[in-house]
């Protein structure tokens, strides 16, 4: 579904990644795990489209998109939740659920809309119940289930996922994560970056570890969570099995 290959990225001539490259299959759960500055987030905005590489390619289903536009990406069904909980924060939630499906509203019908509505409904009654609040009054895991309904308002085939966990009590991540999985079950192709990597490693079928802009490890997560350099580096154990 997605082949990135020998990309490279800067900011003001300041190399970020260095030539990766990687790929994710449909139905898959691919994670990318690092250090900060690892380059992570570079290459979610890379395929997203809100950073143009310097070199190499993206494909996304066969179509190179390197030099698509972001809005564009969108509409070919690659949606991405930033990191931070990106939502308008003086529209109500019922109005952030409208924006989100924006990409689409004019290619389904009024049935098909509605059950857009329900579904994330159903994921989310935590949103359901406050559809004319103003999302910026909402806690901070409100919004990030608010932030990840619009994506999916907006039919995603490839969901970009950037630090869903950040800044949450354990509660919430957990509430987070059991909708991910059951995306995950439906067979939504996801690429997730986590701080989190215990739980990322647990939650996908494969990963990818970045250093300083390049790829320094992949494959399965299990195999991974295994791997005495991850255990150390990225775990925080030292000398055990996980």
């Amino acid at each position: 579904m997605l082949e990135v290959k020998n990309i490279e990225t800067a900011y003001d001539q300041v190399k970020v990644l260095k030539g990766v490259s990687m790929s994710v299959k449909k139905g898959e759960v691919v994670t990318l795990i690092g250090n900060n500055g690892a380059g992570k987030t570079t290459l979610i905005n890379a395929i997203s489209g809100l950073l143009k590489p310097k070199a190499g390619s993206i494909e996304f289903e066969g179509k190179e998109i390197a030099k698509v536009a972001p809005h564009k990406i969108t509409r070919m069904g690659i949606v991405q939740v930033p990191e931070g909980r990106p939502i308008f924060g003086n529209y109500t939630v019922l109005q952030n659920l409208r924006m989100g499906s924006y990409p689409v509203y004019r290619k389904i019908s009024k049935d098909e809309l509605k059950n857009d509505f329900e579904f994330v409904y159903g994921l989310f009654p935590e949103v359901k119940d406050r559809l004319d609040q103003k999302a910026g009054s909402l806690s901070g895991g409100q919004q990030q289930m608010l932030a990840i309904g619009m994506a999916l308002m907006s039919h995603p085939i490839l969901l970009l996922l950037d630090e869903p966990s950040l800044g949450l009590a354990p509660i919430l991540v957990d509430r987070i994560f059991e909708t991910l999985e059951v995306l995950k079950q439906k067979g939504l192709t996801i690429l997730l970056v986590e701080q989190n990597a215990n739980l990322a490693l647990s939650f996908a079928d494969r990963g990818y570890v970045l250093d300083l802009g390049r790829v320094v490890m992949e494959g399965d997560c299990k195999v991974l969570k295994g791997s005495k350099e991850v255990r150390e580096a990225y775990l925080g154990l030292v000398g055990k099995a996980c």
